[in-house]
């Protein structure tokens, strides 16, 4: 691998492998470790079978508990959405390295790499590597950044071994989960501390990445908890571009985190958190630098009259440097309070709310600045939501949220949903919302240049973007071989952003574009044998704007996509994993169609030890996944290689 170019870099969490060149040492211990534990295995006790973790069946799947349709636990074949759940297995078969590649696991979302740390992920459209309507949680902390309304993917990070599952909602969530959950939902469920009591050490040698992460898990002394605590570091080599040329983009990342639970009677209570701190070469002066920490505490409680109480509560810390560019110091802090009574299997009623304070403050420079620098913002927000029984196998929901903000006030997020429950494994429903995307500081605060006079200007009257979606669904399962899931959705898009020439010939933020999208997503699994089974899905969209192409919207939605998955037990203890994917070309900036084939060989020499070779873009050398980032597009963009990777997994 090639040597990183480390100007100044303060990656300090783990020291001890902040050098390339000790990282060697660490698979020299990491292989001597195996070998010792291979020979004196029988005198560890593990607190997790890997053998357990390889084989769900399609009726296992479908009655997988999900809780992001409905905010409380349904089994995922009667969750009346456009749903895919990403599982634990499924994200170590494809030895995902980080969350936009575990994400890619799911046919109906747009993930396209558009550097060595910098991702565009949506659904249903809009994409970018700013992209702004998608809502994204990890444990019920939402990683959502006022700056833009979207995610900074290389500032997130989590242990993808203790992942429990990733729920992917394809479709409006704002009634739920409020402004922002526009077109779809991410929830990435990590798993209880009494599902990880062993230690577990992990170490990725690859062409361009590598990776050394360490988890313990225990009980806590004199109760009833139990913990977990994890450490790793991540790096990566530079990019290349079209013409071969490198890109000045490698990274490294440090992370530590915790968690514990307790459960005590019909009361239980989750306490966690992290801190990260990472750095980016850029071909400017300096480096990017990323670091954070976030801490989380929820308590449940299961009250006397069947019903549920829920407080949640969260602080987060980001601060992010790119010289040159902007600065940014984040600091949240954010309380929801749920009620859930269920009076039947049938009928359930939900009720809650929430409140967000955040302040935020940039460093402005020359390039461009956010005036005033400096803001605190609120939201507030209350819920309810009733399914009710209309008639036989027939459920009707409603349900409606109130949520504020500083920059418009009070928006109404409204949700119908008519389901037929034909059986246990039939399931026909037909949804109609209104979701908004309320105003960032994108929006309002962006001024460029950095100094006047500004060619472009925030828009101070910029109101939320709203869509109004129609949605049709069909699941069903056939057997014990064979499930299915079919969903058709329309929607409407008003006051989307757009730039408009002031009388001054500047270039101002405004509402004036509107957009009409509609589209097919399609999953399905096949069980061919006990040992082999297929997974594929594929997505159709299309999008008709009352413009031909809009900069400042920085988007580019390809018309379709497809994947298909097989999962093949060689043997017992040998395991392959074949995904084909393929995406549509895009339009503007054009990228070209390509299809990438990843295989995954799993090899487990016993039940604490498991070898991986990993093979990414087999069938291409090289191809791009996209060429524009904020609105900017790329001449000569990122190429995605072929890589070949080994791991090793060891549980002691």
């Amino acid at each position: 691998m090639k040597p990183i170019n480390n100007k100044n870099s303060k990656v300090s969490l783990f020291s001890a492998v902040h050098s390339r060149h000790s990282v060697p040492s660490y698979w020299k211990v990491s292989l001597c470790a195996a070998c010792i534990l291979f020979e004196a295995r029988s005198s560890f006790a593990v607190g997790q079978d890997v053998s357990a973790l390889y084989d769900l069946s399609l009726e296992e799947l479908g009655n997988i508990q999900v809780t992001s349709v409905s905010k409380k636990e349904e089994r995922l074949s009667q969750a009346a959405a456009s749903i895919y759940v990403i599982t634990n297995e499924a994200i170590r078969r494809a030895e995902a390295r980080n969350i936009p590649e575990a994400l890619r696991l799911a046919p109906t979302l747009q993930v396209a790499q558009i550097s060595a740390y910098r991702y565009a992920i949506s659904a249903r459209g809009f994409n970018s590597n700013t992209a702004n309507k998608l809502l994204v949680m990890i444990d019920g902390r939402t990683i959502y950044n006022p700056l833009f309304a979207g995610v900074l993917w290389e500032s997130q990070d989590i242990l993808l071994d203790d992942v429990d599952r990733i729920e992917v909602i394809s479709g409006p969530g704002g009634t739920l989960w409020g402004a922002n959950a526009v077109n779809g939902v991410i929830n990435i469920i990590t798993r209880q501390t009494e599902k990880t009591l062993d230690n577990l050490l992990r170490v990725t040698e690859g062409q361009q990445f590598e990776s050394i992460s360490i988890r313990h898990g225990g009980k806590l002394a004199d109760s009833e908890g139990n913990y977990r605590v994890y450490g790793k570091f991540d790096q990566r080599d530079n990019s290349v571009r079209r013409d071969r040329s490198p890109e000045e983009d490698a990274w490294q990342r440090g992370q530590i985190g915790f968690r514990s639970d307790w459960n005590q009677g019909q009361n239980a209570f989750t306490l966690q958190g992290d801190a990260y701190q990472n750095s980016i070469d850029q071909s400017g002066p300096g480096q990017q630098e990323n670091t954070g920490a976030n801490i989380l505490g929820r308590w449940n409680s299961a009250l006397q009259d069947g019903s549920n109480l829920r407080i949640q509560t969260y602080i987060d810390h980001l601060q992010t440097k790119a010289p040159a560019i902007y600065s940014e110091k984040l600091n949240t802090l954010d309380i929801e309070i749920e009620h859930s009574l269920a009076k039947e299997d049938s009928e359930e009623l939900i009720w809650g709310g929430g409140y967000r304070v955040a302040k935020d403050r940039i460093g402005n420079t020359s390039l461009v600045a956010f005036l005033p620098a400096e803001r605190q913002l609120e939201w507030a927000n209350i819920y309810i939501q009733q399914k009710n029984q209309l008639w036989k196998e027939w459920l009707f929901t409603l349900g409606g949220k109130l949520e504020s903000n500083d920059y418009t006030g009070t928006e109404f997020l409204p949700k119908a949903t008519l389901a037929w429950q034909r059986s246990q494994e039939e399931l026909l429903w037909f949804r109609l919302s209104r979701t908004v995307r309320a105003p960032s500081r994108i929006d309002r605060d962006l001024y460029s240049p950095g100094n006047a006079p500004y060619i472009q200007v925030g828009g101070p009257e910029f109101r939320s973007e709203i869509a109004y979606t129609s949605e049709i669904g069909w699941r069903a399962q056939l057997g014990q071989s064979f499930n299915y899931s079919l969903v058709a959705h329309y929607s409407e898009y008003d006051h989307l952003r757009s730039l408009d020439q002031t009388s001054s010939g500047q270039l101002a933020v405004g509402n004036g574009t509107e957009a009409k999208t509609s589209g097919l997503e399609a999953l399905a699994n096949f069980q061919l044998t006990p040992d082999l089974s297929f997974d594929a899905g594929a997505v159709y969209f299309d999008k008709q704007m009352n413009i031909d192409f809009e900069p400042f919207l920085a988007s580019d939605d390809g018309h379709f996509q497809w994947q298909l998955g097989t999962s093949w037990r060689l043997q017992e203890n040998q395991h392959l994993q074949i995904n084909l994917r393929h995406v549509s070309e895009l339009p503007f900036p054009k990228v070209p169609a390509y299809t990438s084939l990843d295989m995954h060989f799993n090899w487990r020499l016993s039940q604490k030890i498991e070898l991986s070779l990993a093979g990414r873009n087999l069938n291409d050398p090289y191809h791009e996944e996209f060429a524009m980032q904020s609105g900017v597009v790329s001449l000569n963009p990122i190429q995605i290689e072929r890589e070949l990777e080994l791991s090793l997994r060891v549980h002691f």
